[in-house]
């Protein structure tokens, strides 16, 4: 690349970014006209972000259905609820309903997450193992209710007495178990890497090759990888030539910038090229928007929607 290409690039990375942040700071301090770069408020997103429960209840309020509808009004047409198992079943069915009515694609739930225990990974615990089993099980039921297709399971923590190789070993026999229940209904284990660094040190499953090794040994269309952005720059960067290499395993995507854990542009992700990239590959499921907001209040939640609407620029 020529010297002056290379500026040129740099110059024009550098105003997208500044233009990103300037979009932020501007809701942040109410200015409503500089929060849609890309078309009229209620403009359906390129791709399907996924909000979650309690992002919106400054502007919705308290009530749960009141934040999907708000949700889709900003234009947002995905959904995810990591703690949707909690719902009641009469709840889970309302929002199932909700979600068809306003043209909105579930995304993940928690369907096994258990940070105390070794049971993917050592298979002498018999118990513990069928647990996980089961959990997946429990599942159907309220996969079934709100439309979902896709739920989160964490391989739980890794054992320092065991190689690695066993406990690789180990981890698939037990997700084959749980694929199996799930493939005759189309429904997708999303196995989500944790990073070390951060948050959760001692995880098993904390990086996308492992995860992409791991779903070619299980080898079932129902096992397939949750790509968590925030996550994956904090254990081992490189983004998108991982997403290249894992795309065949890659279920879902969730989001949040980097440090921080909050909306794109708060951070050192570059989430418009991010996004573009996913884009442009064809992906079609959910986003989903598990992180934080780095402003409180209403002004935070409009915020919120410009930093989407700057990254979604593409």
């Amino acid at each position: 690349m020529q010297r002056r290409d290379f500026l040129m690039q740099g110059t024009a990375a550098g105003v997208a970014g500044a233009a990103a942040m300037g979009l932020v700071g501007a809701a942040a301090r109410g200015d409503a006209a500089e929060t849609t770069p890309s078309g009229a408020k209620g403009e359906k997103f390129k791709l399907k972000y996924g909000p979650h429960p309690g992002m919106f209840e400054n502007h919705a309020g308290k009530d749960y259905l009141d934040q999907l509808k708000y949700a889709a009004d900003q234009g947002f047409t995905g959904w995810e609820d990591n703690g949707m198992k909690g719902q009641s079943p009469q709840m889970q069915e309302k929002i199932g309903k909700t979600l068809d009515d306003l043209g909105m694609t579930m995304g993940v739930f928690v369907a096994h997450g258990d940070f105390g225990s070794k049971a993917f990974v050592r298979k002498d615990d018999k118990a513990a193992r069928a647990k996980v089993v089961q959990d997946v099980k429990d599942s159907i039921d309220v996969a079934k209710r709100v439309n979902a297709k896709w739920m989160t399971v964490v391989p739980d923590g890794y054992d320092n007495n065991v190689e690695w190789g066993y406990q690789t070993a180990n981890c698939v026999d037990l997700l084959r178990e749980c694929a199996a229940v799930f493939e005759p209904h189309g429904y997708v284990i999303v196995l989500e890497p944790l990073n070390w660094f951060r948050d959760h040190p001692g995880l098993f499953l904390h990086k996308i090759p492992q995860a992409y090794e791991i779903c070619r040994a299980v080898d079932s269309p129902s096992c397939k990888i949750l790509f968590d952005i925030y996550h994956q720059q904090i254990q081992e960067g490189n983004l998108i030539p991982n997403i290249d290499l894992a795309w065949d395993e890659i279920g879902y995507f969730q989001a949040g910038d980097n440090p921080g854990r909050n909306e794109p542009g708060t951070g050192e992700i570059n989430y418009r090229n991010v996004f573009k990239h996913i884009h442009e590959k064809g992906f079609e499921g959910v986003i989903g928007m598990e992180h934080g907001k780095s402003i409180e209040g209403k002004q935070g939640e409009v915020a919120l929607v410009a930093a989407y609407r700057a990254a979604d620029a593409f």
